[in-house]
């Protein structure tokens, strides 16, 4: 029955009902329960290892896909992008690219980057220590992590802040409770910790706290080593079988327009060489790093893309990439990044389709400009990630807790996001048609007029039917007034803290924590590594 178009004693008549199911089904306050066991919740396991069913939509045509693909291509090999790094310009000109050392300058022939490209897998798994938390990348599969790299954290109480190993820690345990997110991220920077040992404080956090799949920053050749030794002890590794599989993922930057600068060169070489999984993303905002048309961004977008996944594939074929899409727009006001923007959500879409275009999966991101847990952050955060799930992204990075632009990591807003992935990942489930789903028996049992909360067929299935949220309310004006008036925000607050209580860490051998407590100790005693530039 449609309330909207219900008289008012209609309207009655079904709420009175509702409340009489209700109470017969929740026990006054002082009375004793039932002791017939509750009905089991129903599993979230499904959402460790989500497919998105729906097909993906586009805003081009495929020979408009395959005219930008061809001009980045013939860019490349006319104009190039300039490379940093000696050794990367050296392996380039190995593979046959005209190499200027002088301005650094590397132009790469179409058919080698054509080559790179189908040398990619189209998709692979990343390994956890707890095989259940495996990741899938590619085809259908969608795989959700949370905000990464901020140099702030903010919550309701002590506000915004720089980042520390506590707080990179709670976000590392409130990823590992959500099976809706699927690899750990480098969510804040843990600012009290010496740059030079934050990399072994974080890496041991992250294989201790929780295990799912790692990440590794690439800011040098020592950061790396560092991380990949760290996994290959957690997960009790010979270095052949590392380098047989991916473990761990890692994100790469180009410098735009058209640069790839040494750190980031060095990631991508290593870990190509290693075999483990590399994002290759372009920060191409549109009007400031990339041209102000959307087309002229996405070209760009393409270009660097495809450069950095000719390294990598160079350094080791069949190396397994992610195409990195990252274009949005800045303010034309003030010249800050924009999220949740029109002309983001279109440059998601057409990603996905250059992705798929070069059978290869895609990375993208939910982002948000607003600077609080407010009406703009959720929208924008919304639109971005449906941009991402209509554009079949395989990997949607910042998909919880992003907030001011990517500068700070909200606990708040990592809550709300949960909550908004979760009911996303519901909509992914498949919906039963069978003759006892169809319900006949039970539309023709209450007949014109009636109500359903009763029937057989509700008392079936209500405690499963639909889902229920963690954070979202579905109380009346009454009852949320008598329960202290809670914003979602406020709410949120109180189920990030209750989460970080009630949290059991996954179980570790012995013998491994050991010996990761004995190499970054080691590590730390002979000064840890440096970020390089």
């Amino acid at each position: 029955m449609c309330l909207e178009t219900c008289t008012l004693r209609e309207r009655g008549r079904v709420m009175g009902a509702r409340e009489d199911v209700m109470a017969a089904e929740q026990p006054e306050r002082g009375r004793r329960r039932s002791s017939r066991p509750r009905r089991a919740i129903r599993s979230k396991t499904a959402y460790r290892h989500l497919e998105n069913p729906f097909t993906p939509t586009t805003v081009f045509s495929e020979d408009q896909v395959a005219h930008v693909h061809e001009s980045a291509l013939a860019y490349l090999q006319a104009s190039g992008i300039r490379v940093l790094l000696p050794e990367a310009r050296r392996l380039f000109r190995e593979a046959g690219a005209v190499v200027d050392d002088e301005t650094r300058m590397v132009r790469l022939d179409a058919d080698l980057v054509r080559w790179a490209v189908a040398s990619a897998p189209s998709s692979f798994e990343i390994h956890a220590r707890n095989q259940a938390n495996t990741a899938r990348i590619g085809g259908r599969g969608l795989s959700l992590l949370a905000v990464a790299g901020p140099p702030y954290v903010s919550d309701l109480e002590r506000g915004r802040r720089p980042g520390t190993l506590a707080d990179f820690e709670h976000f590392v345990t409130l990823t590992q409770r959500c099976d809706v997110l699927h690899a750990i991220t480098p969510a804040v920077e843990a600012q009290d910790v010496p740059m030079n040992l934050r990399h072994l404080a974080t890496g041991h956090s992250m294989l201790t706290i929780s295990d799912k799949v790692p990440y590794v920053n690439a800011r040098g050749r020592g950061v790396v080593a560092d991380g990949f030794e760290m996994i290959r002890i957690a997960n009790g590794l010979t270095d052949d079988q590392f380098r047989a599989a991916p473990y761990v993922w890692t994100n790469i930057n180009t410098n735009s327009p058209r640069q790839l600068d040494i750190p980031m060169s060095m990631g991508i070489i290593d870990f190509a060489a290693a075999g483990q999984a590399t994002i290759m993303t372009p920060f191409t905002l549109s009007g400031a790093m990339a041209p102000v048309s959307l087309a002229g961004a996405l070209v760009l977008q393409h270009i660097e893309a495809l450069a950095a996944i000719t390294l990598s594939q160079v350094v080791r074929a069949g190396a397994p990439i992610v195409y990195g899409a990252f274009t949005s727009n800045v303010d034309m006001k003030s010249g800050a990044p924009a999220f949740g923007t029109p002309e983001g959500v279109k440059a998601a879409i057409a990603s996905g389709q250059l992705a798929r275009h070069i059978d290869v999966p895609w990375r993208s991101q939910a982002a948000s400009t607003s600077n609080t847990e407010d009406a703009q952050g959720g929208y924008e955060t919304m639109l971005s990630m449906m941009a991402c799930l209509m554009g079949g992204a395989n990997v949607v990075v910042h998909a919880a807790g992003w907030q001011e632009g990517g500068l700070t990591a909200s606990l708040e807003k990592f809550v709300l996001d949960v909550e908004m992935l979760q009911i996303i990942a519901e909509t992914f489930q498949p919906v039963v048609l069978d003759d006892a789903e169809l319900a006949i028996d039970a539309i023709d049992d209450v007949g014109p007029g009636g109500h359903f909360f009763g029937t057989q067929h509700t008392l079936d299935r209500f405690e499963t039917a639909f889902y229920e949220p963690t954070v979202f309310t579905r109380q009346n004006f009454g009852q949320w007034t008598d329960g202290g008036s809670y914003t979602a925000a406020q709410r949120a607050h109180h189920v990030w803290q209750q989460w970080l209580r009630e949290f059991e860490r996954p179980p570790i051998d012995d013998a491994v924590q050991a010996a990761l407590d004995e190499f970054v100790a080691r590590r730390t005693a002979a000064g840890g590594a440096l970020p390089e530039s």
